[in-house]
């Protein structure tokens, strides 16, 4: 994907709010390095720096699109610290992991999983992480109302699993310190999907680690996807994986990411289109090979 990234949300929230803006910007200092502290469990991982935080803004902008004259500054003000925030979970220190775990619940997981595999858990269920990471930290980042907290923790919490639908969870019209209401399912749907579509080979932080010493089968597949994804295109109806590879097994397994992908973008638009006076325009993900 492009780096040109045009900070349509923040110069509208500069523009609409800028005590809220000043709020936002402050909270990068620190979110910086919390950001980091991922590589210190996954040091093979995909990105999930600020870097990654500043793409999945960028997806954003271009799913919203013109729609963001119709976003207020609280929307927005949320959504920009929801994609900060949305990954924070995945780099916790070993004491609120055994703290914030007495919370999740985990469903059966540990049916068919060990409790002992730790950086499994967290990656598993780094959303709820986050949240509650965000939760028992948050007066750290001067968040201006619990409403505003409680947005910013559900739209981390949304970027991955979360039922969008259910209407305690995510309300369309949640009401915040100063009259502006927050649109739960819209801002949580954009963050789930520009996080899903965040696959570009830009995300590889080579210059961090060496990837050719991969020994991990997973990894190596996650790292082989990447790499052969070389852009991601956002037009007004699709999202276009363009695709450079020759490895028959590689495009197949981007062909078969492709298919959870589109899964991803029908759910999210079937809980915008059904619930909300959002729309998001773009229905399919497409494939386009340029070598192979």
């Amino acid at each position: 994907m492009s780096t040109e990234y045009d900070y349509a949300m923040e110069r509208r929230l500069h523009a609409l709010n800028p005590e809220l803006h000043k709020r936002f910007s402050e909270s990068l200092f620190v979110l910086q390095h919390i950001l980091s502290n991922y590589l210190l469990i996954f040091p093979t991982f995909t990105d999930h720096t600020e870097l990654h935080s500043l793409n999945v803004i960028d997806f954003c902008n271009r799913i919203i699109g013109s729609q963001i004259e119709k976003l207020n500054a609280d929307e927005i003000y949320c959504l920009l610290m929801g994609c900060y925030f949305h990954d924070t979970g995945m780099g916790i220190r070993k004491k609120d992991y055994d703290e914030f775990s007495q919370k999740i619940d985990f469903g059966n997981y540990f049916e068919t999983h060990s409790r002992k595999n730790i950086p499994d858990i967290i990656r598993t269920f780094h959303n709820e992480f986050s949240g509650l990471f965000l939760e028992k930290y948050s007066d750290l980042f001067e968040i201006p109302s619990a409403e505003h907290l409680y947005a910013i923790i559900q739209i981390s919490r949304g970027h991955r699993k979360t039922d969008l639908t259910d209407e305690k969870e995510y309300p369309i019209a949640l009401p915040v310190l100063g009259g502006n209401t927050i649109c739960l399912p819209y801002l949580s749907a954009l963050i789930r999907l520009a996080d899903e579509i965040d696959v570009a080979a830009g995300r590889n932080l080579s210059f961090l680690y060496e990837t050719s010493s991969l020994t991990n089968e997973k990894d190596i597949i996650e790292f082989g996807k990447h790499e052969a994804i070389k852009e991601v295109a956002v037009s007004d109806q699709e999202f276009v994986l363009i695709i450079d590879t020759d490895d028959e097994t590689v495009y197949n397994n981007i062909r078969k990411m492709s298919l959870k992908m589109q899964k991803t973008v029908d759910e999210c638009c079937a809980a915008v289109t059904g619930r909300t006076p959002y729309d998001i325009t773009q229905k399919a993900i497409k494939l386009k090979r340029i070598k192979g």
